[in-house]
C-alpha cells in the first residue's frame, strides 16, 4: 500500500524534509538570540543613560579598553579644549541620513592627560579634501558632559589616516592613535558630548542610541518553529492524497478489466 515510499521520489523528499526541520529550528533559536541580545542591550543603554554621571577618570585610563557594559555611561570631564588638534571624521551620516564629519577635540585635564570628544557632526563642503570651517568650542575651563563609548578599530585607522587622508581628516576615532598624533598621553575610549548643548551654529549633537524598539525577530523565531512542525505535517498530507490516488487509480483501473468485450454477434 506504501511501497511508492520507496521510490528514487519519495525517499528524496523524506531526506529534505528530514534535512528541512532542524535546519528550521535553528534558525528560530538563532532569530530567538537577537531578540535576546536587542533586549539586553536595550536595558543596558536605559541603565547606562539614566545612571548619575561619574567622572571619565573612574571608568577608563590610558591604554584602557572599554568595556561594553560600559557603553553609554555618562561621565564627566574638566579641562580646557585643544582646538589646535581638533580633526574630523569623514563620512558619518547626521540623523538625516545626510553625509558630512563627526569633529573630534582634545579635551586636555589638569593632569596633562586628555580625553577625546566627539563634539558632534557637520555637513561636508564641496572640496572635502579641505579642512571644514568649524564653530570654535567654548574657550578657558569647561566642564563637559557625554556618553562613553569604546574606540573604533579596523584597518585604516589612525595614524596611517592623518597620514594618507588630507591633514586634520580620519576614518575612526581612536584614542591611541590620537594619542600619536598629539604626543600626548590620551585616556581610552572617547567622550560623545552631550552638555553643554550646541548652540547656533556649532556641531549638531549626536543622538541617544536607541533603546525602544525590539525588532521582530521574536516573530521570525515562532515563524521558523512554526515551519518545522509544518514540514511532516506536510509530508504525511502528501503522502495520503499521493496513496487515495494510487488506490483511486488502481480501482479504476480494475474496473476496466471487469467490462466484458463485445461478441461478435452483438456487434
Amino acid at each position: 500500500m506504501y511501497r511508492f515510499l520507496f521510490t528514487r521520489q519519495w525517499v528524496i523528499l523524506a531526506l529534505l524534509s528530514l534535512a528541512l526541520i532542524p535546519t528550521m529550528i535553528e534558525l528560530g533559536f538563532w532569530q530567538l538570540h537577537r531578540h535576546e541580545h536587542k533586549v539586553a542591550q536595550n536595558t543596558l543603554i536605559s541603565d547606562n543613560l539614566k545612571a548619575k554621571p561619574v567622572p571619565v577618570t573612574e571608568l577608563t585610563s590610558p591604554g584602557h579598553t572599554v568595556p561594553y557594559s560600559d557603553y553609554w555611561r555618562r561621565v564627566t570631564a574638566t579641562g580646557r579644549f585643544d582646538t589646535a588638534h581638533e580633526v574630523v571624521v569623514r563620512r558619518r551620516t547626521s540623523s538625516d541620513e545626510q553625509v558630512g564629519y563627526h569633529v573630534l577635540i582634545p579635551l586636555v585635564l589638569d593632569d596633562g592627560r586628555a580625553v577625546i570628544v566627539n563634539r558632534g557632526w557637520i555637513p561636508s563642503g564641496d572640496d572635502q579634501r579641505a579642512f571644514p570651517k568649524i564653530p570654535a568650542p567654548p574657550s578657558g575651563e569647561v566642564t563637559i558632559t557625554g556618553r562613553l563609548k569604546a574606540d573604533e578599530t579596523t584597518k585604516g585607522s589612525g595614524i596611517r589616516d592623518l597620514r594618507d587622508l588630507p591633514p586634520r581628516q580620519v576614518m575612526l576615532i581612536n584614542s591611541e592613535e590620537q594619542a600619536k598624533y598629539l604626543d600626548r598621553t590620551v585616556l581610552g575610549g572617547y567622550i560623545e558630548l552631550t552638555s553643554p548643548v550646541p548652540a547656533g551654529h556649532s556641531p549638531q549633537e549626536i543622538p541617544d542610541p536607541d533603546d525602544g524598539s525590539i525588532g521582530p525577530h521574536m516573530a521570525y523565531a515562532v515563524q521558523w518553529w512554526l515551519f518545522a512542525a509544518g514540514v511532516p505535517v506536510g509530508f504525511v498530507v502528501l503522502v495520503r492524497r499521493e496513496k487515495r490516488d494510487r488506490t483511486a487509480a488502481a480501482e479504476a483501473a480494475a474496473a476496466d478489466q471487469d467490462v466484458p468485450e463485445p461478441s461478435p454477434a452483438t456487434v
